[in-house]
C-alpha cells in the first residue's frame, strides 16, 4: 500500500511542481510530467529513509514529494537542454 501512496502523491507532486516551475524546457505531456513526479516522490521518499527522516515503511509527505519532483524537474530540464544544441 506504501507504493501506490507513493505513486498517488507523487502524481499530485508533479502537477504541483508544473505549476511551481513551468518553463520551456520541462516536459509540455501531462503523462511525462506525472511521470517525473512520481519518480520524484519516490526519490523524496528515498533520501528521507535514508537521512533518517522518515521510518522505513513510511514515505514522503506531500511537500516532499514536491520539492523531490521540483528537483526531478530541474534535473530534466538541464539534461533536455544540453541534448537540443544548436549549430550554424
Amino acid at each position: 500500500m506504501g507504493i501506490l501512496w507513493t505513486i498517488i502523491i507523487g502524481f499530485l507532486a508533479g502537477v504541483v511542481a508544473k505549476f511551481i516551475m513551468p518553463g520551456s524546457n520541462e516536459p509540455a505531456g501531462f503523462i511525462l510530467t506525472t511521470i517525473l513526479g512520481i519518480v520524484g516522490a519516490f526519490v523524496a521518499t528515498f533520501l528521507g529513509q535514508a537521512l533518517g527522516w522518515y521510518g522505513p515503511n513510511q514515505g514522503a509527505g506531500f511537500i516532499g514529494a514536491v520539492v523531490g519532483a521540483i528537483v526531478v524537474l530541474a534535473i530534466y530540464g538541464f539534461v533536455a537542454s544540453r541534448g537540443r544544441t544548436t549549430t550554424l
